[in-house]
């Protein structure tokens, strides 16, 4: 007599598409970090590998389109995707890419976390890079997850700070979802706005933590991705989420010299 396993609690597929870091505190290792804790099962692929300490992005190498393309395929005939989560593209060839693939599965979220700069304000992100962003994967995006300087650039008002204004302005391109993250603002309050259907919806404030740290962008995209993914409606995943980014940080540990690392692993 065989006996056949079964998994009786399969765990939801995210597709985790983003930068390597090798300190393991942001990029690909954050993600699979986050996604397990929330029961999600982890895919990757790297968009691009980094030379990145705790402290700054030093250089990035961008990795073939083909190549991201063709992993894709073979997850997507294998494994069933519930959410994208989107991370650093470093490339414009990688953003066509992610485009491609967004395009074969439209009935998929996307949750894009515009990673345009390093977590001491190295640019990583040229202005064809910018373009080809709001030009093309803006408009595929279903949660949209922009601190204020990365909604400046991307909806091209550089010299407005008014989230609403800067709000309004990326949903008319055609992103469902935006939660601009308010980490770059001075005040002991932290405040989160997150916009849908034209208008600002909902203020978070979350007492500001001290210190600089280190992957907090990919730790709240992830963690709305996986919440998406275990059947959160998008205005619960982002409030759940940010409670976890926010026990995370309080939770940050110091790995390297630079920045601290939230601990994305909880009990």
């Amino acid at each position: 007599m065989s006996h056949s396993p079964k998994n009786l609690d399969i765990k939801p597929a995210v597709l985790t598409i983003s930068g390597h870091d090798p300190t393991g505190g942001a990029g690909i290792q954050a993600d699979i970090e986050v996604l397990t804790h929330f029961g999600c099962h982890p895919c990757s692929i790297i968009s691009c590998l980094t030379v990145q300490d705790s402290s700054t992005v030093h250089r990035l190498i961008p990795l073939k389109a083909d190549d991201i393309i063709e992993q894709a395929k073979v997850l997507f005939d294998d494994l069933p995707i519930a959410v994208i989560k989107v991370g650093l593209t470093g490339s414009v060839d990688a953003v066509k890419a992610i485009v491609k693939i967004i395009q074969l599965h439209p009935n998929i979220p996307v949750v894009f976390d515009p990673v345009l700069a390093s977590g001491d304000g190295t640019s990583l992100a040229n202005i064809k890079l910018l373009d080809e962003i709001k030009n093309t994967l803006l408009p595929l995006t279903t949660v949209l997850t922009p601190n204020t300087i990365e909604a400046a650039q991307l909806s091209g008002l550089q010299h407005d700070n008014n989230e609403e204004s800067l709000g309004k302005a990326l949903l008319n391109t055609g992103t469902n979802y935006v939660l601009i993250t308010g980490g770059h603002s001075p005040g002991a309050v932290l405040r989160n706005h997150l916009f849908f259907n034209h208008e600002k919806q909902i203020t978070y404030e979350w007492e500001r933590q001290s210190g600089h740290f280190h992957g907090t962008g990919c730790t709240l995209a992830s963690a709305i991705a996986a919440l998406v993914a275990q059947g959160q409606s998008i205005p619960n995943a982002v409030a759940l989420a940010q409670t976890y980014v926010n026990q995370a940080i309080k939770l940050a540990n110091r790995v390297g010299k630079g920045q601290l690392f939230p601990n994305r692993i909880q009990q």
